[in-house]
């Protein structure tokens, strides 16, 4: 019988994803990661919390389970990382990141010390093993497709993953916990970055990144307000701004673009045509099944995104020049574009 290790989370779908594997005959063995260790401005810390369902499901399950702390490798791997992309002006991804870092890396060496033949998580997507090469798979629910938060894993990370939830839409997961009676069934999605939680971002981010206030001006140079700190704001926000409207014009204030060096926040009012472009550049380029220098295909600029058709061209070692077929809105840096094709990721970088 082969061992599986599962990455619980104390959630619905890693749940029913332990649940399914034990159907199909394998050994599971459910494994929970504590990556983060401060509590929350309640003093509650929810990986407790999350760790007990973890336990309750895998007795439901009648499998063994452990926890791993791997609060020092997240720190330096992810965090650390996290906090340089927002001092230097950038929106980062973390999540991307702890999948790369964590859950496929140091995660997946303590999953082969307990023996397992595979590893899996409860992601929405899939992968195949085929002729030796590893790809991954789009799942059935586009709407909760993950392969975005993925697509900087390599083919030896992907070599032995399964992910049973791959051919299952979210209401059926939900129906298969219910009907088993796991006590995760119907647990809320958790929302937001992991190590912030429910919490205030911009009361969380200031405990690490003191603010810096700074001056709001339109693209012509029109001084107009204050900003409380250039990390609070992304490319496209409209919310937060604190400006009111112009006499006698319609439309509302969006950021469009932020200087570091002058500690300027730009905005533009009512027309959203600064924030469209043609194309974008990209490095730290991860291929999944195998490099190109250049292809048309389809490629995400933020999660959740329709895919957009475009061209890519190879530049330099880890870089690519993305060519869009249509303009796209708020393209920002520090986030990741990925790129498909019908039915696979094929990889993805950073959006210089």
């Amino acid at each position: 019988m082969q061992t599986v290790v599962v990455g619980m989370s104390g959630g619905v779908d890693s749940s029913v994803a332990a649940l399914l594997l034990k159907r199909q005959g394998y050994r599971v063995i459910g494994l929970f990661m504590r990556n983060w260790e401060e509590r929350d401005e309640n003093g509650v810390c929810t990986a407790e919390d999350d760790f007990e369902d973890v336990k309750r499901v895998c007795d439901r399950l009648d499998i063994p389970y452990y926890a791993v702390n791997f609060a020092r490798e997240y720190e330096a791997r992810v965090f650390s990382r996290f906090l340089e992309e927002y001092r230097a002006g950038r929106t980062p991804n973390p999540d991307v990141l702890c999948n790369r870092e964590i859950k496929f890396g140091p995660f997946k060496e303590y999953a082969e010390k307990l023996g397992a033949d595979f590893i899996a998580t409860g992601h929405y997507c899939g992968v195949s093993h085929e002729g030796g090469v590893h790809r991954l798979l789009k799942a059935k629910d586009a709407g909760k497709d993950q392969t975005y938060f993925l697509n900087q894993l390599t083919q030896d990370q992907l070599s032995n993953v399964l992910f049973p939830l791959a051919g299952l839409e979210k209401g059926e997961v939900r129906a298969i916990a219910r009907s088993e009676r796991l006590p995760t069934a119907s647990k809320r999605d958790s929302t937001g970055v992991c190590f912030i939680g429910e919490r205030n971002f911009r009361t969380f981010l200031q405990g690490y990144l003191p603010a810096q206030p700074g001056e709001i001006r339109t693209l012509d140079g029109t001084l107009v307000g204050e900003h409380i700190g250039l990390m609070y704001y992304t490319i496209g926000q409209r919310r937060g701004l604190d400006l009111g409207g112009r006499k006698g014009e319609d439309g509302r204030w969006f950021v469009v673009k932020k200087d570091v060096p002058s500690n300027t926040l730009y905005v533009s009012h009512g027309d959203e045509s600064p924030l469209y472009s043609e194309s974008c550049t990209v490095s730290g380029m991860n291929f999944i099944p195998a490099p190109f220098d250049e292809a048309e295909c389809y490629a995400k600029f933020r999660y959740r995104q329709e895919e957009q058709r475009v061209r890519v061209k190879r530049r330099g070692e880890d870089g690519l020049t993305i060519q869009f077929e249509e303009p796209q809105r708020a393209v920002t840096s520090g986030q990741y574009a990925v790129l498909y094709d019908e039915r696979q990721c094929l990889g993805g970088g950073v959006i210089d």
